[in-house]
């Protein structure tokens, strides 16, 4: 059996309570990027509302343990948080006991990549990771794909699972999806959804952007999670299917694609809306605060809680850019776009359009930043937009 597992099972990771000992809490850190690489002097931290936070550190073999958080082993309420020099920053919501979870290197070579980190428990052995877009599916049995590589693979439990995609080809569809190949051929079954603890998390430039666990009591051997659109717009779709035939996964999903779009369609219950309402109007309290990583950290739990929230989206992209992120600015952008409904429907996109397009004018990407700022223009007249384009005709040579 693999190292990592080997390590669990040391440690006593993934083992019942009764054999951890009274009351600790464990859990491993590994890159997600480097099979079986283990993350050491990794600060981890515990957090639970109304408690003061518990911090720690990972020892060489990557292992954190806490005895005794918060008084006892409640889990509800707790978040882990995991930061390490030269690696986006981790949070995920416990239960984590037990648990191995993998950190991301920040990605720094260009604005339209993207990182997916899948995470898991014991059971079932074997999820897979598979990102199609129209030309290419990246998976276990093809690790690399046009301009997009499945960095790790795990079969033994636990993860990660690391698919990176290099750069967003324009005008092109993604689609991502959990396999589970244990019980490829067993239809009806609720382990996805029920028992595997299964995490995604999803990371551009130096964030964690979204995090996505299943929904509860669904039955499918196959977890849709998202969708990208052909202008970068991220969707929500987390729904679970059967796939009769191991080797049809793929097809299922090119199937998808080729349809008529892709559709967020988040089950979201009306205190979430209200709290997502909440907390946005806080990140905006902290915008103005200059609290500028308070307000991003507001805004995307806002976006946890409504995946549809078009103004936290916007507030975001705005945020990232004042903090100089700009591959997140020009993700967040994108959605706001998408987003956008109403009678101020023109001024959200104009607005979201010029913001890209001074992400890109940042980076000398004068065609695109040319593109974005004729796009604002379109939805709105302003005079900046006009100036934008006329500054990059002139950067391009055109006249």
């Amino acid at each position: 059996m693999k190292r990592v597992l080997a390590l669990a099972v040391s440690l006593g990771l993934g083992l019942p309570m009764s054999a951890l000992g009274a009351e600790s809490v464990r859990v491993q850190i590994l890159s997600a990027t480097v099979k079986d690489q283990t993350i050491a002097n990794a600060e981890v931290i515990l957090q639970k509302n109304g408690e003061a936070s518990i911090q720690g550190k990972t020892a060489a073999d990557g292992t954190a343990r806490f005895e005794k958080p918060f008084g006892g082993l409640d889990d509800s309420g707790v978040s882990l948080i995991v930061k390490k020099d030269g690696y986006s920053n981790l949070v995920a919501r416990c239960p984590c006991n037990g648990l191995t979870y993998a950190v991301s290197p920040v990605m720094t070579q260009n604005l339209d990549g993207m990182r997916i980190v899948l995470n898991w428990g014991a059971k079932p052995a074997d999820l897979d990771s598979h990102l199609v877009h129209p030309s290419t599916h990246v998976f276990f049995s093809k690790k690399k794909g046009d301009l997009a590589n499945l960095d790790v693979d795990d079969t033994t439990s636990y993860g990660p699972e690391t698919i990176t995609l290099e750069k967003k080809k324009p005008g092109v569809k993604y689609l991502y999806a959990v396999h589970n190949y244990t019980e490829g051929d067993v239809q009806g079954s609720t382990t996805l959804s029920n028992v595997s603890q299964a995490k995604v998390f999803v990371y551009v430039g130096s964030s964690l952007v979204r995090t996505f666990t299943p929904p509860q009591g669904k039955a499918g051997n196959v977890w849709v999670v998202f969708g990208i659109g052909d202008n970068g717009e991220f969707y929500d779709i987390n729904k679970f299917t059967d796939v009769s035939d191991r080797s049809k996964v793929g097809d299922f999903m090119q199937g998808l694609i080729s349809g008529e779009g892709f559709k967020s369609v988040p089950e979201v219950s009306s205190d979430q809306v209200k709290l997502a309402d909440k907390l946005n109007r806080q990140g905006e309290q902290a915008y103005h605060a200059k609290k500028l990583d308070e307000a991003v950290a507001l805004y995307l739990e806002a976006i946890a809680n409504n995946p549809e929230h078009g103004q936290a989206y916007s507030n975001l992209g705005l945020a990232y850019q004042k903090l100089d992120r700009s591959a997140e600015a020009l993700w967040a952008n994108r959605k706001a776009i998408a987003l956008a409904s109403g009678p101020n429907a023109n001024t959200i996109q104009a607005s979201s359009f010029y913001n890209i397009a001074r992400v890109y004018e940042s980076q000398s990407q004068w065609s695109d930043a040319l593109e974005n700022y004729q796009a604002a223009l379109g939805k709105k007249e302003h005079p900046a937009y006009r100036s934008g384009i006329e500054k990059m005709k002139q950067k391009l040579g055109q006249p």
